[in-house]
């Protein structure tokens, strides 16, 4: 670095170094605050996959695992369960499920890979509440006389069939979605994942 008589060679000097050091700060504030964006191990460890063992699920049981924070259900329905499906159509405001709320092997009428398994996120479509099970048949159910069975949700009043298709005339705009699911095998499934690496 050659100094003239324009620019004092000590100046410069103090110049570079100051630029020098301000560019380390920087680089000392940045990582710190752009490694505090990235997803921390539990915000990880909320979205993986969840591998799920329903070897123990009878016929007409079912159980809640959970993915991403949202309650999902796996239901194993009876064979009496799946027939009650192809009755309630015109219930239904989406039967055919058209809208966007499963991938696109679980666009059904059973909304499922295995007809006798249904794996659903167990929330409400209108204001994300949390049905509850009404299995119970007819007027034991306490919802109508000829109630086939399926989901209530409390807080204002939506029904949702077996697959969980939303009846007509309810709060909820949706049916429930299903979330993206595969099988390792017959007895195991993964909710999350639905490609084979």
């Amino acid at each position: 670095m050659s100094c003239d008589d324009t620019v004092d060679c000590g100046r410069r000097r103090l110049l570079v170094a100051t630029a020098a050091a301000g560019g380390v700060a920087g680089v000392a504030v940045a990582v710190p605050f752009v490694a505090s964006m990235l997803p921390s191990e539990r915000a990880k460890a909320a979205g993986a996959p969840v591998e799920v063992d329903i070897s123990r699920l009878a016929p007409g049981e079912m159980m809640t695992v959970e993915w991403r924070g949202k309650p999902v259900w796996i239901i194993n329905r009876t064979k009496e369960q799946l027939a009650s499906l192809a009755k309630i159509g015109e219930k239904l405001a989406d039967p055919k499920s058209e809208k966007n709320m499963q991938p696109a092997y679980a666009k059904n009428e059973t909304r499922s890979i295995k007809p006798e398994i249904l794996v659903a996120v167990g929330i409400c479509t209108h204001l994300g509440c949390s049905p509850t099970e009404k299995f119970k048949t007819g007027a034991e159910s306490g919802i109508d006389a000829d109630w086939p069975g399926g989901f209530f949700c409390p807080c204002h009043g939506s029904t949702f069939d077996l697959a969980g298709r939303v009846y007509k005339s309810k709060p909820a705009p949706d049916n429930l979605e299903i979330p993206p699911h595969m099988y390792l095998g017959d007895a195991k499934l993964v909710i999350g994942e639905d490609k084979k690496a």
